[in-house]
């Protein structure tokens, strides 16, 4: 049997971008909505992974991500919805071996981009 469960976080961060129009060169802010979906086989006890072992690690990236200049953020590269769910994913994956995909989405703006292997 294969479950997945999903754990998520929010923050809020500014980026400039180098690409789209004038407003995305200018220094700007975002609400990111996080789901982290670890897959696998349950245990004998029927859990994949303790969810406050997950919280744990989840708040650990929020805290390298909240409220920062995602610019700055070493290891980011561009600030794009796909580094960043790209970063979360490496960085997820390094403590959870089950990571199996990262959603990270922009809701005021209807968008959002999935990472997975």
């Amino acid at each position: 049997m294969t479950v997945e469960i999903t754990q998520q976080f929010t923050f809020d961060a500014a980026h400039r971008l180098g690409v789209g129009g004038p407003e995305n060169a200018r220094i700007h802010g975002h609400s990111f909505y996080v789901d982290v979906t670890l897959r696998g086989e349950p245990g004998a006890d029927g859990v994949l992974r303790d969810f406050g072992e997950i919280d744990a690690v989840l708040k650990e990236i929020r805290a390298q991500l909240d409220h920062r200049m995602l610019n700055d953020v070493e290891g980011l590269g561009a600030p794009t919805l796909e580094n960043l769910a790209r970063f979360i994913y490496a960085a997820a994956n390094a403590r959870l071996a089950e990571v199996a995909r990262v959603k990270i989405s922009r809701p005021t703006y209807g968008q959002s981009c999935v990472y997975e292997k």
